[in-house]
């Protein structure tokens, strides 16, 4: 997990060749401009949603892991909290294939991190994440990025 301001988010381009061309975009387009949904950048390999997640308490917010998605996710309306948990203490449960994700039930995260428009935080198939947690909703683009 890497938690950063958007401004250094190209420091971190040597870990996935991808990352640069998530720079790129983010240079060429204002993310607050965008249309909610899917915006493919690269096929399936690199795409983007923008998207207004529901707040969630701590107690609410489902702990995930991807497999084949590196997430870099940037809360684009307010802060947002994120559950962490890495994937090593983490019990077993069905990991979903068809849309790379598994999903941990009523586990609750080891640890909590806020962040705040202008920051990013990447997650990356070794790190367990819940999402969404605030005390409203949150516009959010979440960059979905091949590991």
């Amino acid at each position: 997990m890497i938690i950063d301001t958007l401004d250094n988010l190209g420091k971190y381009v040597g870990l996935n060749p991808l990352f640069a061309d998530v720079v790129d975009f983010l240079q060429k387009n204002d993310l607050n401009a965008l249309d909610e949904g899917k915006h493919l950048i690269k096929d399936k390999d690199l795409f983007v949603n923008i998207q207004t997640a529901k707040g969630r308490t701590k107690e609410e917010a489902v702990l995930e892991t991807h497999i084949q998605m590196i997430d870099i996710q940037i809360p684009l309306s307010a802060e947002e909290t994120f559950g962490y948990t890495p994937l090593c203490d983490l019990p077993d449960f069905d990991y979903n294939a068809e849309k790379d994700i598994t999903k941990y039930g009523t586990t609750m995260a080891q640890t909590y991190v806020t962040c705040r428009p202008g920051q990013m935080i990447i997650f990356f198939p070794q790190d367990g994440h819940a999402p969404c947690i605030a005390d409203k909703d949150i516009k959010k683009a979440i960059f979905k990025v091949k590991a």
